[in-house]
């Protein structure tokens, strides 16, 4: 009985998230709960200035506690002062609380928060927590899932605060609101078989910030690829590049790669 649970799972996660599964965003639908996941996500972005590497990678462990909340841990490691160190680190949580599901088809809803501590130098206008910026980010997901299609947008505000013992620049602004669009699309396999298929989704997102004080704000394209394996494990490969911006960003094209492994029924 507890095989035939894990099997059922791992098809329920094959047949709803498989094209959900967004590079750059997270998507309204959550883990699995009693499931862990481990992530090693690194970024390779060109220097705006002297053409140099920033270079962050970020490992991340993530748990279901139920199907409607997930939480997540995430330390922050790069190479801003010329070799690798440790930065810092963020807590993630996000709660799904609206869940419309049909045949081949559903719509969700989830609000997220965000908590980071970082304690690197403050080089630029844009703000980001995810490996950059000590502060806070709420906002609010919604997906819908169209069979092989999925359409997921957000919105978010995001605070930013001091780096340790690096000041906020009192000539930048501190917070911004952060939006996103993104679609995703199942290419292979053709049809399903069972759950040992590899899973390959194409998929393009696109990312922007408006901050509050001053209006400047930027708008970044993202087109990615997706390998799924055997239900539990996820490769992503994606490229970000910067469409306009009118502020300051030390490296806003690059490169980003992620690999996933799930553990499910973990207890």
């Amino acid at each position: 009985m507890k095989r035939l649970s894990i099997i059922l799972l791992l098809l329920a996660a094959v047949s709803s998230h498989a094209q959900e599964l967004f590079v750059f965003t997270e998507p309204a639908s959550n883990m699995p709960g009693n499931s862990l996941g481990a992530r090693v996500m690194s970024s390779v972005m060109r220097e705006s200035e002297g053409g140099g590497t920033n270079f962050h990678l970020m490992p991340e462990v993530r748990y279901g506690i139920s199907s409607k909340l997930m939480v997540q841990a995430q330390a922050f490691i790069s190479n801003r002062n010329s070799s690798l160190v440790g930065e810092g680190g963020a807590v993630y949580a996000q709660y799904k609380f609206l869940n419309n599901d049909e045949v081949k088809k559903h719509f969700r809803m989830a609000a997220y928060g965000r908590a980071s501590y970082n304690n690197a130098d403050i080089h630029q206008e844009e703000i980001e927590t995810v490996g950059h910026n000590s502060g806070f980010e709420a906002g609010i997901i919604a997906t819908q899932l169209l069979h092989k299609v999925a359409l997921s947008s957000s919105i978010s505000f995001e605070q930013a605060l001091d780096n340790g013992s690096y000041a906020f620049p009192a000539d930048h602004a501190n917070n911004a609101m952060n939006y996103s669009f993104s679609a995703g699309k199942l290419m292979l396999p053709k049809k399903y078989t069972g759950y040992n298929q590899t899973n390959f989704n194409l998929m393009l997102e696109f990312l922007g910030q408006r901050l509050n004080e001053n209006g400047r704000s930027y708008l970044d394209i993202a087109p990615s690829v997706q390998f799924i394996f055997f239900s539990r494990a996820r490769l992503d490969i994606g490229y970000r590049h910067q469409i306009y911006s009118t502020m300051e960003r030390s490296a806003p094209n690059g490169f980003v790669f992620r690999l996933e492994y799930n553990f499910y029924n973990v207890f």
